[in-house]
């Protein structure tokens, strides 16, 4: 498995958000955040939930697409209508820990 993490300006994510991630068609997982203080959260985040939405079956186009219809949402992942809404929750759990734990 290989997978590539990169922090990257804001206007170079694929839309309007701080972390994104895909799977290329040789296999190899692509995570993005957005360069910042918290980009080391961010990647650790996108890098759970696409597993778990791996997992579970819940593929990225329709994770980008929810995303996508919501523009009006700062966090389209905490509706609870949203394809990967559990995975995004258990994620956001995680990142939060870890910010607590890098405060420290």
């Amino acid at each position: 498995m290989k997978i590539v993490m990169e922090t990257i300006y804001h206007n170079q994510q694929r839309y309007d958000t701080a972390g994104d991630y895909w799977e290329d068609p040789d296999g190899t997982i692509q995570i993005r955040a957005t360069a910042g203080p918290d980009a080391v959260e961010i990647l650790l985040h996108e890098f759970i939930e696409f597993m778990l939405c791996k997992r579970r079956g819940i593929r990225e186009p329709g994770v980008m697409a929810f995303d996508l219809a919501h523009p009006e949402s700062d966090d389209p992942g905490m509706l609870p209508d949203a394809p990967y809404h559990r995975e995004h929750v258990f994620a956001d759990a995680i990142d939060r820990l870890m910010t607590l734990e890098l405060s420290k």
